[in-house]
């Protein structure tokens, strides 16, 4: 039989190597790839963005398996990722005129005791005062945003598709706005991410000047959130 020839076994071996070496190849460089990252922190400067961003993209699960064989915290990397995400897409968003940007906030930077209902448009801030919601919304929108309080990802989406902003912000925590961001990536939208400073699905933390500072991008005048 065909399978007991010396042609099938060499085919086989040969199979065998090729698969090896593309599997060490895979990991040796995710592992070039975390190298690269802890310098990019330690050093505040990105190496090879593009390269980080497609390696860091296409190799996910095997980086973060490197990261929990040696005790690392993924988490730090999903921050970094998003860091470069941004600076990548600076200048990009800084072109876009802010009539064509909108900002996507999080239901749960509300307050537990906030009065406002769902609507087809998201949650519409009462400005009742019990969290600074409607205060930044009122400073965000005199810049010239469209801003949205939005439940899920499912709204987002069908946001987008209704308005067609160029650019957009997006608040969430950690994992939100790394989907967010592949999201924007996906359908061709100009992505900028702001992680909340606490998790959770009640009265999360954010620290504002964070959303400002990225708000203000190829805006003048020296107002900001």
């Amino acid at each position: 039989m065909f399978f007991d020839t010396p042609i099938w076994s060499q085919v086989m071996m040969l199979i065998g190597e090729v698969t090896f070496f593309l599997i060490a190849g895979v990991i040796l460089f995710s592992a070039v790839l975390l190298v690269i990252a802890a310098l990019s922190i330690q050093s505040g400067e990105f190496y090879f963005p593009r390269l980080m961003k497609s390696g860091l993209v296409l190799l996910e699960g095997v980086i973060k398996g490197i990261c929990k064989f040696f005790g690392f915290d993924d988490k730090d990397l999903i921050r970094f990722f998003i860091r470069l995400h941004n600076t990548m897409n600076m200048k990009q968003f800084g072109d876009t005129p802010v009539e064509k940007r909108a900002i996507y906030l999080p239901q749960c930077l509300r307050s537990g005791e906030c009065p406002a209902h769902l609507t087809p448009e998201g949650l519409v801030c009462r400005r009742c005062g019990r969290c600074d919601i409607g205060h930044e919304i009122d400073r965000l929108q005199e810049m010239g945003y469209r801003v949205f309080i939005v439940p899920g990802s499912t709204f987002l989406k069908r946001m987008v598709k209704k308005y067609q902003p160029e650019a957009i912000i997006g608040v969430g925590c950690l994992m939100e706005v790394k989907e967010g961001l592949e999201l924007c990536d996906r359908i061709g939208l100009v992505g900028m991410g702001v992680v909340t400073m606490k998790d959770g699905c009640v009265e999360t933390v954010l620290d504002w000047s964070d959303l400002g500072e990225i708000a203000q991008v190829g805006l003048s005048g020296p107002s900001s959130p």
